[in-house]
């Protein structure tokens, strides 16, 4: 495993900022954004001047009750080695439900939803992963998210969460510190208890981003500056254990390159005095021997976390041996795989309460109803959000109707494929409904859809012959 140091998220809209920045170490870029045989020149660029790229997946959805998709897996695989990535990461989280196990349309969330923290949702997780770890070629981390909603009668608390999912699987942890932070102020629970229960020596790496606060909740935006409430915890986590990596997220409301640098700073001055004080080594070289690892190509091991004598081995699967560290393993014991009427309690229950997110359904019983209509809400947003950036001519033909319209659309349409397959959805619905009013927007409507609709979009060239053709007819 490398030693990553100080990194920022890569997003297309900041991709020469990036470049420009000093002292980033690494980058990450979400895995679903980018197409292994055709990397973005940036992140091309930047691997050739050595700087690390690790591809983070939203979409597996290793916390629903669904065994993960091999299709998925495959593809993320993929990224990884174009990349030369050192491992991949994804989240404890549910993005789907539904489907067979509940004999139910299945439901896409479009955002990362909380897993109930029992032992049944435990178990199918536990089992996910090891499915994930055998069909990853190279080491997984996984990521605590931010919720706005808590489910009722949870039997563990996060921290205990993780370190059972640690011991019993031997994957890593991405440690979102902003997601601790929204977590407390949601939820009200302690982060640093939760620092306190899991296993820090597990950490990959960190994440590190902004939000705000309305109406006594915090929002995870990651288009907000990094509060001095975040970089405490971060100063707590680095007083435990010296991270082998942190990374700035920022996905929206991008500010100027100087104002990131800024940020970069002040994570690494708080790592680096926090480090210090954990290990000894003076501030100034604590991130000074990762920036110079990375420079000479030189990997150093991450840390081997605690796990059971009889469960060694068991993170071992993504890379074909023992983990580096390892101490020769007692026999393994064979893990039974979770009882199916696990899975489809865990189902039953997810989907229940992603048809009351996005359906309108009644809210399942125990939950705080006015949080899932902050998170409904939140989720149409985030839907109007993404289907404006996948298919910008919508906001353009519609105007400052589309996100009213959107949004009226969401309440009654829950998303059933990706964020592609929304926008068509969306514009299919405005014109069985003879909208827009205004003709010409609805004929731009009209053919934007049909351009977009069969079974292969029309290339470039026949999306020219198209237009000529239909400005030939206006004339």
């Amino acid at each position: 495993m490398t030693a990553l140091g100080i990194g920022i998220g890569w997003r297309p809209e900041i991709a020469e900022a990036v470049e420009g920045l000093s002292g980033v170490d690494w980058v990450e870029v979400v895995a679903e954004n980018i197409c292994a045989g055709h990397l973005p020149d940036s992140l091309t660029r930047l691997r050739q001047r050595g700087v690390t790229v690790v591809p983070h997946g939203v979409s597996l959805g290793l916390g629903g009750a669904d065994r993960p998709d091999p299709a998925r897996l495959a593809a993320l695989g993929e990224k990884a080695l174009a990349l030369g990535a050192p491992l991949v990461t994804e989240h404890i989280a549910f993005v789907r439900a539904g489907g067979s196990l509940t004999a139910t349309p299945q439901l896409e969330a479009g955002h990362l939803l909380p897993v109930p923290r029992t032992r049944d949702a435990l178990d199918v997780l536990c089992e996910n992963v090891r499915i994930a770890q055998d069909a990853l070629p190279v080491p997984l981390a996984l990521e605590n998210i931010a919720a706005l909603i808590a489910w009722p009668g949870e039997e563990m608390t996060e921290g205990r969460f993780l370190a059972e999912l640690v011991e019993r699987t031997g994957v890593r942890l991405l440690i979102d510190v902003a997601n601790l932070h929204t977590n407390h102020v949601n939820r009200g629970e302690d982060p640093a208890r939760a620092l306190a229960e899991l296993p820090v020596e597990a950490v990959a790496y960190v994440h590190v981003a902004g939000g705000v606060e309305r109406d006594g909740v915090w929002h995870d935006t990651h288009a907000h500056p990094v509060p001095e409430a975040v970089l405490d915890v971060l100063a707590d986590l680095a007083g435990r254990v010296s991270p082998p990596g942190v990374l700035l997220e920022r996905d929206d409301d991008f500010p100027p390159a100087e104002e990131l640098a800024g940020e970069l700073e002040a994570i690494r001055t708080t790592v680096g005095i926090r480090s210090a004080r954990a290990t000894g080594v003076p501030p100034d070289e604590v991130w000074g021997r990762v920036s110079t690892a990375h420079a000479h190509g030189t990997r150093s091991p991450l840390p081997v976390p605690r796990r059971s004598p009889l469960l060694i081995g068991a993170g071992a699967r993504a890379s074909g041996g023992p983990m580096p560290g390892a101490t020769p393993a007692v026999e393994e014991l064979p893990q039974p795989a979770p009882r199916e009427a696990a899975r489809q309690r865990v189902a039953v229950a997810q989907a229940a309460l992603l048809s009351a997110l996005v359906a309108g359904t009644p809210a399942p019983e125990g939950f705080d109803t006015r949080r899932l209509g902050v998170q409904s809400r939140a989720l149409a947003a985030k839907r109007a959000g993404v289907v404006a950036k996948v298919a910008p001519e919508l906001p353009e033909i519609l105007g400052k109707g589309f996100r009213p319209a959107f949004l009226a659309y969401a309440r009654s349409r829950p998303m059933s494929g990706g964020y592609r397959r929304d926008a068509l959805d969306f514009a299919e619905h405005l014109l069985l409904a003879d909208r827009p009013e205004d003709p010409a927007a609805r004929r731009q409507l009209t053919e934007w859809w049909q351009d977009r609709s069969g079974s292969r979009p029309p290339g470039r060239a026949t999306r020219l012959v198209r237009a000529a053709r239909h400005a030939l007819v206006r004339r």
